[in-house]
């Protein structure tokens, strides 16, 4: 595809994470830039305190991620997350809360948890979000199977592009358990938040610009961190989280489409 192809920017003001042995962003930056050794410990989810006591106790597994590194992106640039739009971008819902609802179609009494059911939708985490915040800023919701992350950023990048506005993403996917796993093998938890601005703020980490491409992804250096990489959708943002925690300007290639790749230029 041609070098001149249009291409969308913003500044990057907040990021947080979540994953195996990347309990949070200063930590994973750290291990990123070969500043700190990476270890793969199962990822720990925990119901922010934010949420009121009833729903923290319903909240499944993508919602406290969703939540989690939502939060940690909007404290780290000291904004309002009850003014931000919303994408948030995963390539499934809740693996476990599914495998329960199949359980019970499966059994003699059918009869569906109405928690059960309000956790199966896509939007869930969206939900819990707007109760945990107040926010009431647009929000967009949307999968792309393993090209999640990719749309997810372009559509995030096309509201700072066009509406002048922050706009705060939030990339996600769970575990499933088996027999699903058989079929989706994702082995675990990971999830990934970037504040996108229009303007530099005074926490911006470097300003990126994306744009469609037919080369390959970039793998990560250590071959531990792209096994991560290759068996969680979400974490197909790692190569980009790796350039902003180098500071190292410069171009990635990150996954997105059989047939087209994601370009983002990184300006530290």
């Amino acid at each position: 595809m041609s070098a001149s192809r249009p291409s969308l920017s913003a500044f990057v003001s907040g990021i947080g994470i979540l994953g195996p042995g990347l309990p949070n962003w200063p930590a994973a930056a750290a291990i990123l830039a070969d500043q700190a050794p990476w270890s793969r410990e199962k990822t720990v989810l925990v119901a922010p305190e934010l949420l009121p006591a009833a729903e923290r106790r319903r909240s499944v597994r993508v919602v406290k991620l969703a939540l989690s590194v939502g939060l940690e992106a909007v404290a780290a640039a000291n904004a309002n997350a009850a003014d931000l739009a919303t994408v948030f971008a995963s390539s499934g819902g809740d693996g476990y809360n599914c495998h329960h609802l199949c359980e019970t179609l499966a059994s003699d009494d059918r009869q569906i948890s109405p928690t059960r059911f309000h956790n199966s939708v896509h939007n869930a985490a969206a939900g819990y979000w707007s109760i945990a915040t107040g926010a009431t800023a647009p929000s967009a919701v949307l999968c792309a199977y393993d090209g999640s992350f990719g749309a997810g950023l372009l559509e995030a990048l096309a509201q700072v592009a066009v509406d002048r506005i922050p706009c705060l993403l939030i990339a996600y996917d769970a575990d499933y358990p088996e027999p699903l796993f058989a079929t989706r093998p994702v082995p675990d938890a990971f999830g990934a938040a970037l504040l996108l601005t229009p303007e530099p703020e005074p926490t911006a980490l470097g300003r990126i610009s994306a744009s469609l491409t037919d080369a390959a992804a970039d793998a990560m250096p250590d071959p531990a961190l792209d096994a991560l990489r290759r068996s969680i959708p979400a974490a197909r943002s790692l190569p980009l989280l790796g350039a902003i925690a180098r500071r190292e300007t410069g171009r990635v290639v990150l996954d997105y489409l059989d047939h087209a790749r994601l370009e983002v230029d990184f300006r530290a």
